[in-house]
């Protein structure tokens, strides 16, 4: 399967009308958090959605979702990323395959990223990018993005709430409970005392026929991460996500291999190459690419073709607004490696004009209109638009 260090995945790619490239401009959401949100690394402060719409001489715009969340002010780097980065690549030019716009961005952008020190960031602008062109490609052949690659998405998904604590466990066991969820994830690495009362709390309130997951944000030593394992079964945690600082592969394995509990990771890496280590490793059993970090939906269907081929399963990231929830819904249809979709159980205004798209049976609905399926609309969001100044557009 591999060659070169690299995975031996053909890149995914679809044809597209030669519009021009007339302006590629950002829309920035930021509304405070009111329900708390944390991880082992630190809080979130705001929801944020980050926008790059691409518009062509047609007159048609295209957008995509680029992850923001960390750190508070990554979305002002992003703006100067994309309108002094991005544009200047793409505005003039036309583009006939998805392909074409992928490899310009990458062999553009990445060598000065790696000098930079930031490839996450680059990563994520071009993962808005990729976006847009394949959901302008699905677009134009008047199907959703999940039936340009599927002949047979699926309709509904199964759903997994994200997250329970290190605060309110009860309250968002009971929410869990009010969506018809039968599966979610308890945040940890914030002290085995409460780790151990989160878990308990939370078995408690959903029972033991309720499915538990487990996500550290990499807040364990592998010495830390062997020594949880009891508790992790005792309260039967089916695996844990990014369990170890780092998220060393040759670390993951060493966990894995002491205690048997299956790992979860991706969320964090850039490229799909670059999940090859992972997918090599018999205790990571999901991988979870973030169609908003990764490389968008270019890479993220490469990391689904190296998945399957390993027997691996993929389970997207998912933490983000209203555009990457709805591209996410369309990715998981098109995949029958992924078994459930991640939904944030707490308010988050920016990804309320998808919620709809949750039902009452735990599980979210595929849309099937052309492009991301679903109309979105943000015009209740106005409040939370940030007002960009003219240099920064």
């Amino acid at each position: 399967m591999l060659e070169n260090d690299q995975l031996c995945v053909s890149t995914p790619h679809v044809t597209m009308s030669g519009s021009v490239v007339t302006a590629v401009t950002c829309r920035v959401f930021r509304a405070p958090v009111t329900t708390g949100v944390a991880m082992s690394f630190g809080a979130l402060g705001y929801r944020v959605m980050f926008l790059v719409d691409v518009s062509f001489d047609d007159g048609t715009v295209s957008t995509g979702e680029t992850w923001v969340n960390y750190p508070s002010w990554g979305w002002r780097e992003r703006v100067a990323t994309v309108t002094e980065g991005v544009a200047p690549l793409l505005v003039g030019r036309s583009f006939t395959d998805t392909a074409e716009v992928h490899e310009l961005l990458l062999s553009s952008l990445t060598r000065v990223a790696r000098q930079w020190g930031a490839i996450g960031p680059v990563y994520q602008a071009i993962s808005a990018i990729d976006q847009a062109f394949w959901l302008r490609a699905a677009t134009e052949r008047g199907v959703s993005l999940s039936a340009l690659l599927s002949d047979n998405p699926l309709t509904e998904i199964p759903v997994y709430g994200s997250s329970l604590g290190p605060s309110g466990v009860d309250e968002s066991a009971e929410r869990c409970l009010e969506l018809g969820l039968t599966a979610a994830k308890v945040k940890l690495g914030f002290g085995r005392e409460r780790d151990e009362e989160n878990l308990s709390s939370a078995r408690r309130m959903l029972g033991e026929e309720f499915r538990l997951f487990g996500d550290a944000n990499q807040g364990w030593t592998p010495d830390e991460a062997i020594a949880m394992a009891p508790l992790l079964r005792d309260f039967g945690v089916e695996w844990i996500e990014e369990p170890v600082t780092g998220d060393r592969p040759e670390q993951l394995g060493h966990v894995f291999g002491e205690t048997g509990i299956p790992v979860a990771t991706g969320e964090n890496l850039y490229g799909a190459d670059a999940f090859e280590p992972y997918l090599a490793l018999p205790g990571v059993t999901i991988v979870q690419p973030d169609v908003g970090k990764v490389g968008g939906v270019t890479e993220y269907q490469r990391v689904v073709a190296a998945a399957e081929a390993s027997g691996t399963l993929v389970a997207p990231h998912l933490y983000n607004g209203a555009y990457s929830t709805a591209i996410s819904v369309q990715l998981a249809a098109a995949n029958p490696t992924t078994p459930w979709l991640e939904w944030d159980i707490r308010q988050n205004p920016v990804r309320e004009p998808v919620d709809h798209l949750l039902t009452s049976t735990g599980t979210v609905r595929v849309p099937r209109a052309a492009g991301i399926g679903v109309d979105i609309d943000l015009s209740h969001l106005s409040a939370h638009l940030v007002h960009l100044s003219e240099e920064a557009q």
